[in-house]
């Protein structure tokens, strides 16, 4: 494709992207079923030039100012992430001589807010959470995340799937923290491996795995994933549990359900039971009451933390989305603890990096529960499941996962044993 063509394209992809009136992700997708003609190459340009821009928006949009033509396709120079030759290319003098002034700017001369590119309430929170470590979290949203993947224990060990993906010319890691993962750099097309297919790989971030690590399912239990989602946590629970006892994937989405269905049918389990209910007071949910032996509550929430792969998030949510959360949170934690049984394990957990939706939906839980329920330390946990350096894991009684100390995406987590 000309490079002129390619750069009108970013710049159409940039402006629908920008109304963030829809995930971006799922605008990138339309986008690229309505230009079906490009390549690889050309897609993973597009994609993650708008991926830059939502990283850096408001550092881009001043830098933007001093030039001229549609401010989209300024936009799109500024954040190009395609081969630099294709840019240089595309460019008319004036625009040229526009970008190299750019390039002179001392940025670290300009204002914070151009630096951290947050919203000023996410960085005043955050800033009051961390403290010293604002800047160092700041540094590690600006750099996408590594591709994280889960072995399924039913199918093979980790050791083999790695060698698997070296014959395939994949390099991957061992994670740092979850036994069952795997860390590789680059977006290769795994759905075409047999691996995939398979079924003996999911994608998965680690934070994500150490949270179904936390609820420690056994064999013949009855256990719950009560925001089940498009099942990823479920489907470790789910070879945890060796495809035994029974396994309850509870979503009050049919559509995120039908997600699990195919991802299902790969791994090879056949004790999840996927119910979409009406909400968490459903009555196929009041009738499991004191029957459960583990539950999972991987609430709805911000997102804050998976803001490396899905940087339009902090642009589309606000202090009065949070506040809603939080009460919606709050809810769902109390209804899905009616669920266990005496003796039972309960974990509340957010992909989130706000107090908000983390220790202040904890608390009036705590508070409003007595002595039913009785906190668990997770550090103890998570070293009794092998997991190394668990207490570097912890804030705490609580799991705390951040991108820039453990290079996770940003988690939390609360356990509890019913008394």
């Amino acid at each position: 494709m000309h490079p002129n063509a390619l750069l009108d394209l970013a710049t159409e992809l940039m402006r629908a992207v920008l109304r963030l009136e829809h995930p971006a992700d799922a605008v990138v997708s339309e986008f690229f079923r309505r230009h079906r003609a490009l390549g690889q190459r050309e897609r993973h340009a597009l994609a993650e030039t708008v991926y830059a821009l939502l990283r850096r928006r408001l550092l881009y949009a001043h830098l933007a100012q001093g030039g001229g033509g549609a401010l989209e396709r300024r936009l799109a120079i500024l954040a190009w992430q395609g081969p630099p030759a294709i840019l240089r290319s595309a460019l008319g003098p004036q625009e040229a001589a526009w970008l190299a002034q750019v390039d002179a700017t001392d940025r670290e001369a300009l204002p914070e807010k151009l630096r951290h590119n947050l919203p000023d309430w996410l960085a005043g929170a955050l800033r009051t959470q961390l403290g010293d470590g604002f800047w160092p979290l700041v540094n590690a949203l600006d750099r996408p995340a590594p591709l994280d993947l889960r072995v399924n224990v039913l199918r093979m060990k980790r050791e083999q799937a790695r060698d698997a993906l070296a014959a395939a010319g994949i390099e991957a890691v061992p994670t740092p923290y979850s036994p069952w993962g795997l860390r590789i750099e680059g977006k290769p097309a795994l759905n075409r491996l047999e691996l995939f297919t398979s079924g003996a790989i999911e994608v998965q971030d680690e934070g994500s795995q150490l949270l179904a690590l936390l609820l420690d399912p056994h064999r013949g239990e009855m256990v719950v994933d009560f925001c089940a989602g498009a099942g990823g946590k479920t489907l470790a629970l789910g070879a945890a549990m060796r495809s035994t006892g029974r396994l309850y994937a509870f979503d009050v989405s049919g559509h995120r359900l039908a997600a699990l269905k195919p991802r299902l049918a790969r791994s090879g389990l056949s004790n999840v039971h996927p119910v979409q209910i009406a909400h968490e007071r459903d009555e196929r949910v009041k009738r499991l009451a004191g029957k459960i032996d583990r539950v999972l509550v991987d609430a709805p929430c911000s997102g804050l933390g998976t803001l490396r792969r899905n940087p339009d998030l902090k642009w589309r949510q606000s202090p009065a989305s949070v506040a809603e959360m939080q009460a919606r949170q709050g809810a769902i934690l109390a209804a899905a603890a009616r669920l266990l049984r005496p003796g039972g394990r309960l974990v509340y957990a957010t992909c989130s990096l706000l107090a908000a939706e983390n220790e202040e939906v904890v608390q009036p839980f705590e508070t409003v529960a007595g002595g039913a329920f009785e906190r668990s330390p997770v550090a103890p946990l998570l070293e009794s499941l092998g997991v190394q350096d668990a207490v570097s894991l912890a804030e705490g009684d609580f799991l705390r996962l951040w991108p820039h100390r453990h290079g996770t995406d940003g988690f939390f987590a609360a356990v509890w044993r019913r008394v």
